[in-house]
């Protein structure tokens, strides 16, 4: 049995058990740097991009290599600067996500080939996408069972009636990345967009309580069905794929590291990662635990 590093800190383990992606403690005040000696993951502030920063992490000690965790940065604004200018060398990303983000003007592929290809064309030179797992975590608009049967709703499409009488919630960035698309695609216009701070962990809550009708709730989170929820089929594919991906500096990862992340996302499903998040959001386990019990199984 590999050891468990338990290495978040109390105040991001209380944020876990409120169902929320974040931390009191800043995790870049750690030591440390992209020396070639040291490999720095990083990750979102949300559970399931710490869980995978997780995963990560510990496939690369399994294969000997030194490791550095900065976990729950923030959003990708904020992230995706620190990969950029050195501060970190790994982090999970999601294919189409990222493809939204460095070209939001781009039509998402309908492969994960297609996807990766256009990812990387605008990518700067130093970082690079490796092999994508076959897991996704897809952004999707959720709503409750009693909201879809009143609505008739089973797809995005079917909101386009009733969306002015709805208020929506997501992630904070959620409204700049997709009001527009949303609109433009389906034709879509919301009562209000109401913005989560804590990542996304509060929306199934608030579908639950009626605070918004329509969520932004990442595919992979069990309440999903734990809560009965309904995930309105994607007809038009604005959301595109969300392959989890890892996204790394090339000056930093040596062939070693490189065959420890191609060689997980080779074993990791959807299924598998559904798994995992309840074990982390309903069962209250530490990410670090759930990543090592995964590795053990799988190893890389």
């Amino acid at each position: 049995m590999r050891p468990l590093k338990i290495l978040l800190g109390a105040a991001l383990l209380a944020t876990f058990a409120a169902g929320c992606g974040g931390s009191e403690d800043n995790p870049l005040d750690s030591t440390g740097s992209t020396d070639g000696k040291t490999v720095v993951v990083g990750s979102a502030a949300f559970p399931g991009n710490i869980l995978l920063a997780e995963l990560y992490a510990g496939a690369l000690e399994d294969k000997g290599l030194k490791v550095e965790r900065k976990l729950g940065i923030g959003e990708r604004e904020v992230y995706y600067k620190l990969l950029e200018n050195g501060e970190l060398t790994v982090l999970p990303e999601y294919n189409g996500a990222l493809l939204a983000y460095l070209d939001p003007e781009a039509e998402l592929p309908a492969t994960t080939e297609e996807t990766n290809q256009a990812a990387s064309a605008k990518l700067p030179a130093g970082l690079k996408l490796l092999k994508s797992a076959e897991a996704q975590d897809n952004d999707s608009l959720t709503v409750t069972s009693e909201t879809a049967e009143k609505h008739g709703l089973k797809t995005i499409e079917d909101l386009k009636d009733a969306a002015g009488e709805l208020t929506v919630g997501g992630p904070a960035p959620f409204e700049q990345r997709f009001k527009d698309k949303l609109t433009d695609v389906y034709g879509l216009t919301f009562k209000e967009w109401v913005p989560d701070r804590s990542g996304g962990g509060n929306i199934p809550t608030w579908l639950k309580s009626d605070k918004v009708q329509v969520g932004n709730v990442f595919t992979a989170n069990p309440a999903i069905v734990l809560d009965g929820l309904v995930v309105l089929e994607d007809t038009k594919g604005v959301f595109g794929l969300q392959n989890v991906t890892p996204l790394v500096r090339e000056d930093g990862i040596d062939p070693a590291a490189a065959e420890a992340l191609d060689g997980l996302s080779a074993q990791l499903t959807t299924e598998g990662l559904q798994e995992m998040m309840k074990k982390v959001a309903v069962d209250k386990t530490d990410p670090a635990k759930v990543a090592a019990e995964w590795l053990d199984a799988h190893p890389v």
